[in-house]
């Protein structure tokens, strides 16, 4: 079939094997390109299929010759509906890392379920014996516990509405939009599905079934911002869930540090994905720091982003440098007190009229179609394609 995108907002309803493909070929390509990762070799990407997630599995395959088992939740084609992106970009890897005479395995299923923790201590005790490393990028909007309850995450404020300018994806006009405030139900809720609690219910399971190596590294990824969005990331819901992932990850430490486990938190740069599409005013900001970051040659996308944390920061043979919260900041570059002050210079200046001139709008929706593998030059879109 010819597949096209088929979009309404900040959704996308279609994705080309092709295009996802391509998208899997250039971020190999620059991994390659940018110099080995002297890391893990043995390692479990939990959220393996898009984003961050994905970009570390390569980074880690095709920079380090590493083994990948990855766990991901996305759905197959139909006859009349296309695969997910990340199922057409998990094929692409695991096709690509086999050439290479690279293991690299999926199990596509709820990484919040006991199934899935079995399966995956099942194949790590066939394939791999042990594990060096867990990487967790887990996005999800609910979360089924172990007692059959299921939560539900929002994202809302804490204490009072937020209010400020928000770029209208669909007519490309600016308007004010304000992001409710939410329940402590809803509030607890969030930090079920978005905490560290199903992070460090891979830790002990693992552990219990004993296929963690005697060194071993965990890094899970989040996102702090500017001041600008405190409200939605930091003081929100979100920033509730993302402050008890922070302090899971103390815990784990204090837990097995004594028998070599390495715990972190990467604070990662500000990215399109679909989640951060659907949220009010963000967008806006992303498209602003892209054109800042862009013209003063800072921007990095995933596959950048996870290079530098695994060859720079992670296992670059010193002490993992940390802030004085005990984060990894990626988002070094972004907080740049001049990267934001020419951010914040532009905000309190845009409007509709100067839109695309002041922000990068065709850099977003460019990192939005590439997300569902459309918009690559030398992909042949007329082309009939096997879903």
């Amino acid at each position: 079939m010819i597949i096209k995108p088929k979009v309404k907002d900040f959704i996308c309803t279609t994705a080309h094997p092709v295009g996802c493909a391509e998208s899997i070929h250039r971020q190999i390509e620059y991994v390659t390109e940018n110099g080995r990762i002297n890391g893990p070799k043995r390692v479990l990407v939990i959220g393996s299929s898009t984003g961050y997630g994905l970009a570390s599995r390569i980074a880690l395959a095709f920079g380090n010759s590493a083994s990948t088992l990855g766990v991901m939740f996305e759905r197959e084609a139909t006859e009349k509906r296309t695969a997910t992106p990340g199922y057409y970009n998990t094929v692409a890897f695991e096709q690509e890392a086999r050439k290479n005479g690279l293991y690299a395995k999926s199990i596509n299923g709820d990484a919040f379920s006991q199934e899935v923790k079995d399966q995956v201590i099942s194949e790590i005790k066939e394939n791999l014996g042990t594990i060096d490393m867990l990487v967790y990028s887990l996005a999800a909007p609910r979360r089924t516990t172990s007692d059959g309850t299921t939560y539900r995450s929002v994202l809302k404020t804490i204490g009072e509405p937020f209010t400020e300018k928000n770029w209208i994806l669909g007519n490309d006009t600016i308007e004010e939009a304000t992001i409710p405030t939410a329940t402590e139900e809803e509030i607890n809720a969030t930090v079920k599905v978005m905490g560290g609690e199903d992070w460090e219910d891979w830790i002990q399971a693992l552990s219990n079934a004993g296929v963690l190596a005697s060194s071993f590294t965990t890094v899970a990824y989040s996102y702090i911002g500017p001041e600008l969005t405190y409200p939605v990331y930091n003081h929100g819901t979100i920033g509730m869930a993302k402050k008890h992932l922070k302090k899971t990850c103390d815990k784990l430490n204090e837990s097995y540090g004594a028998s070599g486990l390495r715990a972190y938190v990467s604070v990662n740069k500000a990215l399109v994905t679909q989640s951060s599409s659907a949220i009010p005013i963000v967008p806006l900001y992303f498209s602003i720091l892209y054109r800042v970051m862009k013209d003063m040659d800072l921007h990095e996308g995933c596959i950048e982003q996870m290079q530098r944390l695994f060859q720079k920061k992670l296992f670059a043979g010193s002490p993992v440098p940390l802030d004085k919260e005990g984060y990894i900041r990626m988002d070094d570059w972004e907080m740049k007190p001049e990267v934001q002050e020419r951010v914040m210079e532009i905000w309190s200046q845009i409007n509709t009229e100067n839109l695309k001139e002041l922000a990068d709008t065709d850099g977003y929706w460019e990192d939005f179609y590439h997300m569902f593998g459309f918009h690559y030059s030398n992909v042949d879109y007329e082309k009939d394609v096997q879903p």
